[in-house]
This record gives structure tokens, sequence and C-alpha cells, in this order.
């Protein structure tokens, strides 16, 4: 029984780490569809590369630094409980490899290739499993000093903070230091909206993503006996409620009802297995309200140019998710308990200031050494063109 047991664990959470590597894709059609038609090519190729980096990064490193844990032993040893501990590796794998997926859509259009990839070996090898090991294993005595002083530890079931807060900040630090693509504003601060190139790709990225999103959080309580379907319905509750708050207040835009739907599954992640279902549902609209609000201050007023809103959208409602939960999560508002609001905001505001500081050195750095961002020229071109050589229609080609 204990040997079916184990195989049944390995199995759930390798259907868990599939269903959200599928999950890139959706990063990358959601990309595709925002972004110009002369970037899509691009936004392809690095979703799958940054993977492919995120990989080794946290294969050789980043694993080690967050659990302590390495994969140097034979495979004889490796193979030992059907190879749980390797399984696992691959589900939190993919929740790493997040973190430059995130940052892809804010950087888009004008950042240069390798230098991204160079990164994303920096983030996912170093910065994100700093943060990942305090929260989620227990580093360096925080989450006992939060229990002592606040009767609870910080609580972040599937990673409001820990992968969406965290790949929103430092995707802020990316963003700003990139500077907003050429003829976004002009030098009175007036606006040249770039409109998405196809919806109906924003679309279908975002719904490759929902789907994703249940084994995102359902399968982060990574054994079979500890499997809930209030995760499930939370996270349903919360996408529904972030979707209809989106479409109230982005007035029928289909790119702020698909974005919503992601806000609210943002934004649940957290506390998705301590909330009530109705927690959930303002959980998730509040998120999708924020996401839209934040999204046109961010880009009409405050002139920076985050191409996808993924500041607003995974920085801002991951950080609202890991309040939330201790909001909602406490049982005068129907939740399971075991949660305390000061925990959640010094949890998260530790994770913000991880990320954003991390962000700001690692592409700073890169700026002064390699550059990190394509020249005007290579820029009106188009990353496509540009970087790998071949546009994603033969218009181009065939237009001369």
């Amino acid at each position: 029984m204990a040997s079916l047991k184990t195989s049944a664990d390995v199995l759930f959470i390798l259907l868990g780490a599939i269903m959200i590597l599928a999950m890139h894709a959706g990063f990358a059609f959601l990309e595709l569809g925002t972004v110009r038609k002369k970037n899509q090519i691009n936004a392809l190729v690095k979703i799958l590369a940054d993977f492919s980096i995120s990989t080794l990064a946290y294969f050789f490193i980043g694993y080690g630094i967050a659990y302590g844990l390495h994969f140097f032993s034979n495979a004889e040893i490796l193979a030992q409980n059907a190879g749980f501990e390797l399984t696992r590796f691959f589900f939190l794998l993919t929740f790493a490899a997040a973190i430059p997926a995130i940052i892809s859509g804010g950087i888009a259009e004008r950042a240069k290739f390798k230098p991204q990839l160079a990164a994303t070996f920096v983030l996912v090898g170093f910065v994100y499993p700093f943060f990942e090991g305090i929260a989620w294993n227990h580093a360096f005595g925080l989450q006992a000093w939060l229990a002592r002083q606040f009767g609870a530890e910080f609580h972040d079931f599937a990673g409001s903070v820990v992968v969406h807060a965290v790949g929103g900040w430092a995707a802020l630090a990316a963003v700003i230091q990139l500077g907003p693509r050429r003829g976004r504003y002009d030098k009175h601060g007036a606006i040249a909206a770039h409109p998405p190139s196809s919806v109906p790709f924003l679309a279908l990225g975002a719904w490759i993503l929902i789907v994703g999103w249940f084994g995102f959080n359902v399968m982060s309580a990574q054994t079979l006996d500890k499997v809930s379907g209030l995760v499930a319905i939370n996270s349903l509750m919360a996408m529904v409620g972030g979707t209809l708050v989106a479409l109230v207040a982005g007035k029928n835009d289909p790119g702020f009802v698909h974005n919503g739907a992601l806000a609210g599954l943002v934004a649940v992640c957290a506390g998705s297995d301590v909330m009530h279902p109705l927690g959930a549902l303002v959980t998730g609209g509040v998120a999708g309200g924020l996401f839209v609000v934040m999204f046109i201050l961010t880009q009409n007023r405050w002139k920076i140019d985050d191409v996808l809103g993924v500041w607003p959208l995974h920085g801002l409602c991951g950080a609202w998710g890991g309040v939330a939960a201790g909001i909602f999560g406490a049982t005068a508002l129907g939740g399971r308990g075991g949660v305390a609001l000061a925990s959640q905001v010094l949890g998260t505001l530790l994770g913000i200031a991880v990320a954003f500081a991390g962000g700001w050195i690692v592409y700073g750095t890169l700026k002064k050494t390699l550059g990190i961002r394509l020249d005007a020229e290579e820029e009106f071109d188009g990353s496509d063109i540009t970087i790998h050589k071949i546009s994603a229609s033969a218009e181009r080609e065939t237009s001369f």
C-alpha cells in the first residue's frame, strides 16, 4: 500500500507539472496576441528558451538553494520512492520558470534576447529560490518568528506572492530600466497606442492559462491525500469574480476581460485552501478591478510601458492575494483559519522587496555591461527580423 501511495503521488504531481508546463504556451500566446505582428515570433521563442534556461538554473542551483537538495547522486538513488523528488522538482520548476515568462510580457518589443536569457538564469537560479526557501521551506527562521509574534506563519498555498508578486515586481524593475517603446509617448506625454495584433490569440493564451491554473492551484497539495475540492472551487469563483468586475470596469474591452480572469486566479492562489468560496469571489473581483484601474494608470498617467500589464496583473494582484489570504482565510469571514493578517502583510512586503531589489540589480548590471535594449533601427524593424531573421507571416517578404 505504501508503494502504491508513492506511485499515486508521483502520478498526481506529474500531471500537475504537465498542466503548468502547458500554461507556458498560454504565456506565449497571450504575449503573441498583445504585441505587434513584427514581434510575434520573438514572443514564442522567448518563452521556450526561457523555460529551458530556467530548467538548468533551477536544477543545478535554484532547487538546492530553496530546499537544500541536489541531484548529483547516481540514477539508482534518484529513482528511489518512484522518483518522487525528481517529479517534485519538475513541478516546482514550472513555478520557477513562470518568473521569466511573466517578465517577458512586460519587456516585450524592445528587449535584447541574449541578455534576457542571462537575466533568466540569475533570477531563477538565485533570486527566486531565495524567497521560495523562506516562504515554503522555512529558511532563515522567518516563518518561525512570524508564528511566534502573530500566531501563524506567512501562508501562500500556491504562489500569489512567491510566484506572481515576485515575477511582477521583478518585471517592474526591468520595465523601468528599459524605458518605453519608441513612439509610445511623445515629448509632451501624449500616448500613441499600439493595439494588440490578434485578440483571438490573446484570448487563446488566457484560456490556456485558465485551464492550467487548476493544476497550478489544486496540485500545489503535492500529495494525493492532501488534495481538496475547496481549492478548485475557490479558483473557479475567483476567476469568475475577476472576469465580471473587469468586464464592467473595462467597459467590455476584451483585453481587460481575459486578463481580469487571470487577475482573479493570481489573487486566489495564496488563500485558495483556506477561504470560503464567497471570500474567493470577492478576492477575485477586487483583483479584476485592481488590474483595470492600475493598468490604465500605469500606461496612461505614469507612462510606464509595461506591454502586457504584468506589474498590475501579477505584481499588484499577487500582493493583494497575499493580504487577502489573511482577511478571507480568517474564521470570522468563513475561512478555515490558521492565518494572521500581520504575517501576510509582512511576508508579502518581503517578497516585493526581494523581487524588486533583485530585478533592479540583475537588469541594472546587464544594462551597464551587455545592454538590454535593441537600438532604434532594430526596434523599428521588429525583434522577429532583428533577432530571429524571420517574420510571423510572409506579408513582409511578398510585399516588395
